[in-house]
């Protein structure tokens, strides 16, 4: 029997804004070692060493913000929660009235999302649309939820699924760029005492741990990054991934194009920011998590319960 990790996702409770001081943190420990320590000095040297520096500050910058911006748009952004008073359009249709019944027949009911068959949530007592889980930290069903993320204390989901990925891809890039900056200061920290080193072992000490953290991020997040990538392509959630041994094979995969526009919208100037525009999001349902296309429905007609 498969270990269910997600069960255990309650004890994140605990966790709570800590993460996000502690992401902070980080960053500001980053900017310490790479602006103050290396790079910001360098401007006032004139010459290649501050055209260099330049660069390098310019691109950090960019990126910093642009890693803020996607971070705390995960972080603020409602995921997606299931309207009060949802109900599957098909048991409407039958107009019977026995949505207990229904509930209580539905073999998927809280288990395989990919089913077209009314699935019921018994924690919350409603419906649960295609797609959508129970998260334990939240206490509510989330719309296409990937999973709870610790470090930014909330769901990924429909609605904010898109940043969650800018997120990864623009720590990656700022990490990369961190350590491929500090790297020729890092060298130093291994330089032989016989040498001329005119910068404090504090700065050395500070630079050595930020190129090890920055280093260790990017690879970690890259491997993120890429699985992520992967579920993108085949229009699948993480969770979904996860119950793969009842679902082979996405029933939302409506091949890479169109499962790339159901995260990232159709306007390619805004593939790169965390926002959507108002005409993606009135012509492209699935961006507010209720509205999926399906092979099953493109193939031929859902048949009622």
């Amino acid at each position: 029997m498969a270990w269910n990790v997600f069960k255990f996702c309650s004890a994140l409770r605990a966790l709570g804004s800590i993460m996000i001081l502690f992401v902070i943190g980080i960053i500001g420990f980053t900017y310490y070692a790479l602006v103050l320590v290396n790079y910001g000095p360098s401007l006032l040297l004139g010459g290649l060493d501050s055209f260099i520096a330049l660069l390098v500050l310019a691109l950090f910058h960019f990126l910093l913000v642009m890693v803020l911006w996607s971070y705390f748009s995960v972080v603020v952004t409602d995921p997606g929660g299931v309207p009060p008073g949802w109900r599957p359009e098909l048991d409407i249709e039958k107009g019977d009235g026995n949505e207990a019944a229904i509930a209580e027949a539905s073999p998927l009911s809280v288990g395989d999302s990919s089913s077209h068959i009314v699935r019921h949530c018994r924690k919350c007592n409603q419906y649960k649309p295609p797609r959508s889980h129970h998260c334990s930290v939240c206490g509510r069903c989330i719309l296409k939820m990937d999973h709870h993320c610790v470090w930014v204390v909330n769901c990924v989901g429909a609605r904010n699924y898109k940043s969650f990925l800018l997120f990864l891809f623009y720590t990656f890039l700022e990490t990369t760029v961190v350590a491929v900056s500090l790297f020729p200061a890092f060298l130093v920290f291994f330089t032989d005492g016989d040498d001329e080193i005119t910068v404090s072992l504090g700065s050395l000490a500070a630079t050595f741990i930020a190129f090890i953290l920055n280093i260790a991020f990017a690879l970690s997040v890259l491997g993120f990054l890429i699985m992520h990538i992967m579920l993108v392509a085949r229009n699948t959630t993480t969770i979904e991934a996860y119950e793969k041994y009842t679902t082979p094979n996405s029933p939302y995969d409506l091949g890479r194009k169109a499962n790339f526009e159901q995260v990232f919208g159709r306007d390619k100037m805004y593939w790169f920011v965390p926002l959507y525009t108002e005409e993606d999001m009135k012509r492209l349902p699935a961006l507010g998590g209720l509205d999926f296309r399906s092979r099953l429905e493109e193939s031929e007609p859902l048949q009622s319960l």
